[in-house]
């Protein structure tokens, strides 16, 4: 099966800065351990996945790996994935709320007028593919 995925530079007004963050905005099928994979061959210092709401409230579920184990919450893959979720057009609403192990954390984008010249940017959509 195959997955896309972003690579985020987050708290960078341009690619290859910041704090680099592995998104995948769709992974519904991708088991704990096939995360925890994934996580390690990005080797960023985290990689969310990115599911459904469990809540009607919620905007979406993220999960959060580190290249050694799932962690309940840190605050660049936060911000990062919300920014994902707007520029790749999963979703338009800026305010949002993300499902994470530690509970729901609320996130208010601002400045995403001009892609590169932000808090966050956003590299081109890539593929992965993941062998069950």
């Amino acid at each position: 099966m195959r997955y896309p995925f972003y690579i985020v530079d987050v708290f960078s007004p341009r690619p290859f800065g910041g704090n680099q963050l592995g998104m995948l905005p769709d992974a519904r099928g991708i088991s704990t351990q096939g995360m925890q994979k994934i996580a390690r061959e990005f080797n960023f210092a985290e990689t969310t996945f990115v599911f459904p709401p469990e809540n009607e409230n919620a905007t979406a579920k993220v999960r959060i790996f580190t290249p050694m184990a799932e962690v309940d919450f840190a605050g660049h893959p936060t911000v990062g994935t919300a920014c994902a979720l707007i520029y790749g057009g999963h979703t338009s609403d800026r305010e949002m709320v993300l499902e994470e192990n530690i509970g729901q954390i609320s996130v208010l984008v601002e400045d995403l007028e001009t892609p590169g010249e932000n808090k966050s940017d956003i590299g081109n959509l890539q593929v992965c593919s993941l062998e069950h």
